[in-house]
C-alpha cells in the first residue's frame, strides 16, 4: 500500500470512530490557583493593614516588621489548614540542579502535653536546614550555621500533593550566614535588583519623577505537538523512539 493511500485509510478511520467521552471541566476561574497563596488569597485572609504591608514588601523589596510577619504566618497556617494540610516546608534551589526541602509540621506539643498547633513570623521566615543543632564537639555554635533558609515573599506559598498527603511549600533563598548566595535564587533577585536601580536611572533621565518597583521575569518554554495516533502510528522512527503520547 503506498503511503498516500495509508493516509487517506487513516482519514477514514478517524473520521468514522466513536468519539471519546470526556467530563465537562470546572469553570477555570474555580480552579486556577487554588491550592496557591497569591496575592487575591491573601487579600482574602489578612486583614488590610497587613495585606497593603505584604503588597508593598512583594512589589518593592521593602523589609516586612516581625508583627505583620506573624500575622501573614498565622493566615497561611490556617489557610493551609483548611486544606487538610498538616506539615511545611521551606524549598529552596542549591547549586545541585535539584530542589531542596526542610520539613517541619504545624503540630507541637504545649507545656501539658497537649497537641496544638503552631506557625509564627519566624518559622515563616527563616530556618536552619544544615542540623546545625546537632552534637558537633561544641566546635561551631547555631548561631554561625552553615547555612540558612530565608522566605522570599516574592513568590507565593503553594500547596503540593503527594500521596504522603499536603505539604505548604515555601519558596526560599539559601544562604550562608556570612550572606554568601549558597543557591541559584538570590543571585537572580541580586540581578533585579541592580537591573530596577539602573533603569530609574534612565527614566529619571527622561523626566520621570514617580517611578515603580521594575521587575523582570523568565521562565522556560515548551512546545508540544499533537499527532492522532493514526498517524503516528504511520512513522517508523517514533514508534522506534518511542516519542511522546499519542492521542
Amino acid at each position: 500500500m503506498s503511503a498516500n493511500a495509508s493516509r487517506l485509510q487513516a482519514i477514514q478511520m478517524i473520521s468514522n470512530r466513536t468519539p471519546i467521552a470526556v467530563d465537562t471541566p470546572e469553570p477555570l476561574g474555580k480552579i486556577w490557583a487554588q491550592d496557591v497563596f497569591n496575592l487575591a488569597t491573601m487579600e482574602w485572609a489578612l486583614s488590610k493593614s497587613a495585606f497593603k504591608a505584604l503588597k508593598n514588601t512583594v512589589q518593592t523589596g521593602a523589609p516586612l516588621d516581625p508583627a505583620t510577619a506573624d500575622v501573614v504566618a498565622a493566615a497561611m497556617k490556617e489557610w493551609a489548614l483548611s486544606k487538610g494540610v498538616k506539615f511545611f516546608s521551606h524549598i529552596f534551589y542549591p547549586m545541585t540542579n535539584i530542589t531542596a526541602e526542610k520539613h517541619d509540621g504545624f503540630i507541637i506539643t504545649n507545656p501539658e502535653g497537649g497537641a496544638i498547633t503552631e506557625f509564627t513570623g519566624s518559622l515563616l521566615k527563616k530556618g536552619e536546614p544544615d542540623g546545625s543543632s546537632f552534637p558537633n564537639g561544641s566546635l561551631r555554635m547555631t548561631s554561625a550555621a552553615r547555612g540558612y533558609t530565608a522566605w522570599d515573599p516574592t513568590s507565593p506559598a503553594f500547596i503540593m500533593q503527594t500521596d504522603n498527603g499536603a505539604t505548604l511549600m515555601i519558596p526560599s533563598v539559601f544562604m550562608s550566614w556570612t550572606g554568601e548566595a549558597l543557591d541559584k535564587k538570590i543571585p537572580l533577585l541580586r540581578s533585579n535588583a541592580a537591573m530596577n536601580e539602573a533603569a530609574k536611572k534612565v527614566i529619571a533621565l527622561m523626566g520621570e519623577t514617580e517611578i515603580a518597583t521594575l521587575n523582570s521575569s523568565c521562565g522556560a518554554e515548551q512546545e508540544y505537538f499533537l499527532v492522532d495516533s493514526m498517524f503516528a502510528n504511520m512513522r517508523p522512527i517514533r514508534r522506534a523512539a518511542g516519542e511522546g503520547t499519542t492521542v
